[in-house]
């Protein structure tokens, strides 16, 4: 089996093999590169943590530590593991892939010289057996030709006995060129035979195996590249295996049970001597009633004592039941460390274990703080009982000399601050879930703080506290049914946050915050939700549904909730409206009651405004709306915005559909999700997100500025929907074509019936230029004027 003898009518077959292998030995190469590229990147990111590790650990503890030994090692192993793989790159570059890089130009040549050769020779014996013969062919049939037509001339001449002999020649002449031919053509047809023999028999099986026997000699090549290619890149390698050798090896040799021995020995102290704790017998010098380390039973105390026993038997009761509960707890919790270490499968599966260890130890130190506890109430109550059982049935005898700095005895723990049991949200320190800026505002002065509930994660709790200049805010963790920062646990919010405050203990080590000051929440406009019943729903808002509401004192209002699931900078921006509603009171901006912050869902409750949204009541009684009533709700809307204008607010959504018509039909500006207050009167805004396009002013479309004079244009809109009685502005355009329109210079005419001097206004407030508009105050008293005028 071989290439000449199987192959000799397959040509292109081989060529087909021939590319096929050059187009692998490419992918091969490309293979080869990008692996050389990885390891260097490899061994470079190794090279980089190391040195990155150097630099941070040149800070060292004055002890000897194996942990700190076995991780220097691990890093050593690293860089060696670093410069192996870098080696490894290199040997890869200059090794099999530079002879691989030969062995394509010499495949590539291989296939080309077939390719000569092959065609060389087929076009030989193409030559041979083919086009020699067809032309010896063709002038063979000449001759013949050419020997019968001097044949029949010579047959003629004899017929008639002239020129006999010349035409005897050109007989004999034809006859010879003919027999010559005849030899040659025999001649070249054994020579074609012998030739199609040798071409099929041994030429072109010669040049086959030929080519065969170079290409398993490439194979053989390309064999050793993989090869060597095998070896360079394995990573169970002699070098790499002794470098995870060292390092598992260094990881053996840390041991938990000595691994702080020389930090003991390096930092060991004498035992400091205890302070004996005796009655400061100087005490009674300017006094003879009283005697050192004696219990004083008489009239004036006799009471109070029984007050102290009772009130010592009820706290070691209480602290016992403590300590029963703990020591259960201790022991429960072992249990299930143990059950759960059984089950860990990798040996740093017992990092999960850790937090359940800490607070292990932790409820072993609340066990030891109560035993020295019960300890001392146990020896305080037998001191008070010895000397209560010493005079039982007696008579406490008089005080003798009455002083006038005498102090009663009152019991060693009236110094301490009970817990509040108040529950959280009646906590004057608790606002609820208020956003984490208005938080901070609340926050001015050191130890400034308050608790919330977090926007982002309902239900997580937030202590907010201003400390060193800034505001700091800490996650109240939840761990095993306890509250806490760091250390002890409580079992609610009241009581972990009073004991930070009356202890001044530090919230945690880091940060040294102390809790100074708690910032009420105010308490004027925070409701609870149990103080308001939601009813009918009467619409759908931006942020949430709508609802009628009672309140306690049966006042009807309007209530707009919040969607729970919403990202935390939209609750921000919901509470925002009622954050600017706080600061006003006039009779055309709808009323703040209050806000439900709590808990979630937020509430923001509002007056409850009879008659519906501005633009459904144009809508709906466009056939009995009087031009007066018109006018009427012109000039309300002017006053409304006049008054937001003297308090630098800005509206930025003001159109029909926000305003609100109420009882005897006054209308109030309303939905001030979108309203910034602004000292310099200006705000700046980015993007067209949720933009009015038809009501918003060019300036604010084109640069983001909002000013009182962006509220005047939107505000011609407004008068423009009133007199047309609801029509949606710029009747046919779209947002985009309405824009562009403005842009150049058109203005909508004036609604049918619209009186001409509220159309002038109109222009007034559509002046391209923010500063030609006049002020709502201006436009308060036209309107007014105009009121005046109109009859009907």
């Amino acid at each position: 089996m071989g290439f000449g003898s199987d192959l000799k009518n397959s040509h292109e077959a081989v060529l087909k093999l021939q590319d096929w292998e050059l187009r692998l030995l490419e992918t091969v190469k490309k293979f080869m590169a990008l692996r050389i590229k990885s390891d260097k990147e490899y061994a470079s990111t190794l090279q980089n943590l190391c040195n990155q590790v150097d630099k941070e650990s040149t800070v060292q503890m004055n002890y000897v530590s194996n942990v700190s030994k076995s991780w220097l090692l691990m890093i050593q192993q690293t860089e060696q593991l670093s410069r192996i793989m870098k080696t490894h790159a290199e040997d890869l570059n200059s090794g099999p892939l530079h002879r691989l890089t030969m062995m394509i130009k010499d495949k590539q040549q291989v296939k080309k010289s077939f390719i000569g050769v092959h065609q060389q020779i087929e076009a030989e014996m193409i030559k041979v057996t083919k086009t020699e013969l067809e032309k010896l062919k063709s002038s063979y049939r000449q001759l013949i030709k050419e020997m019968n037509s001097a044949k029949e001339k010579y047959k003629e001449a004899l017929a008639k006995g002239k020129e006999t002999e010349k035409a005897k020649e050109r007989y004999d002449k034809a006859t010879m060129k003919l027999h010559v031919l005849h030899n040659q053509y025999v001649l070249a047809l054994k020579g074609a035979q012998l030739h199609q023999n040798q071409y099929y028999d041994t030429t072109l099986p010669l040049l086959l195996d030929s080519l065969q026997k170079m290409q398993e000699e490439m194979i053989k090549a390309l064999k050793g590249i993989f090869d060597e290619y095998s070896q360079i890149t394995s990573l169970v390698t002699e070098e790499i295996v002794n470098v995870h050798k060292e390092i598992q090896m260094s990881v053996e040799q840390i041991d938990p049970s000595t691994e702080y021995n020389n930090f003991i020995d390096v930092h060991r102290t004498t035992a400091a001597k205890e302070q004996e704790i005796e009655f400061d017998t100087s005490l009674l010098e300017e006094n003879e009633n009283l005697q050192a380390n004696e219990i004083m039973w008489n009239n004036l105390t006799a009471e109070s004592l029984q007050v102290m026993l009772k009130t010592l038997a009820e706290e070691l009761i209480q602290t016992q039941q403590m300590l029963v509960n703990k020591e259960e707890a201790v022991l429960e919790l072992e249990k299930r460390i143990e059950e759960s270490s059984k089950t860990c499968e990798k040996k740093s599966d017992i990092v999960l274990l850790l937090s359940q260890k800490q607070t292990l130890e932790e409820l072993k130190q609340s066990v030891q703080q109560l035993r020295c506890t019960e300890a001392k109430f146990t020896a305080q109550k037998e001191l008070l009982e010895q000397k209560v059982q010493e005079n039982e049935g007696k008579e406490p005898p008089p005080v003798v000399n009455y002083e006038e700095d005498a102090r009663s005895v009152t019991s060693m723990f009236s110094d301490t601050i009970p817990i509040s049991e108040k529950p959280l949200a009646e906590q004057d320190w608790y606002h609820g879930a208020i956003p984490r800026i208005e938080a901070q505002d609340l926050l001015k002065q050191q130890g400034d703080f308050l608790v919330r509930e977090s926007h982002g994660k309902p239900g997580e709790y937030v202590l907010s506290v201003y400390s060193d200049g800034q505001r700091r805010h800490f996650i109240i963790q939840f761990v095993d049914n306890l509250y806490r920062f760091e250390g002890t646990g409580f079992s609610n919010i009241p009581q972990l946050i009073d004991h930070h405050y009356t202890t001044k203990q530090v919230i945690t080590k880091k940060s040294g915050v102390v809790l100074l000051n708690p910032i009420p929440k105010d308490k004027k406009w925070v409701l609870n939700h149990e103080d308001v019943t939601l009813g009918e729903l009467l619409g759908k808002g931006n942020f949430g549904e709508v609802y009628k509401g009672i309140l306690k004192d049966k006042t009807a209002v309007a209530v707009k909730t919040c969607k729970e699931d919403l990202p935390q900078e939209l609750k921000i921006k919901f509470l925002q409206e009622a954050k600017i509603l706080k600061q006003y009171d006039h009779p055309n901006i709808v009323k703040l009651i209050g806000v439900c912050t709590q808990r979630q869902p937020i509430y923001i409750i509002m007056e409850l405004v009879p008659g519906g949204d501005f633009l459904s009541f144009l809508r709906k009684k466009k056939d009995e709306i009087k031009l007066k009533q018109l006018v009427k709700f012109s000039l309300d809307a002017a006053s409304g915005m006049s008054y937001l204008e003297s308090k630098n607010c800005i509206h930025r959504d003001l159109a029909a559909r926000n305003c609100l018509v109420g009882e005897n039909n006054v209308l109030k500006i309303s939905d001030f999700g979108m309203s910034r207050q602004e000292d310099g009167g200006v705000y700046s805004s980015s993007g067209l997100k949720q933009i009015p396009i038809k009501w918003t002013a060019p300036e604010a479309l084109n640069y983001g500025r909002y000013s009182s004079e962006s509220d005047v244009w939107s505000f011609g809109i407004l008068l423009w929907e009133t007199f047309s009685l609801g029509v949606c502005p710029y009747p046919g355009m779209t947002n985009q074509q309405a824009r562009e329109q403005v842009e150049r210079g058109y203005r909508m005419s004036a609604p049918q019936h619209c009186p001409e001097d509220i159309f002038k206004i109109m222009m007034k407030c559509w002046d391209y230029k923010p500063e030609n508009r006049p002020k709502f105050s201006e436009l308060q008293k036209e309107l007014t004027v105009i009121k005046k005028k109109v009859t009907q």
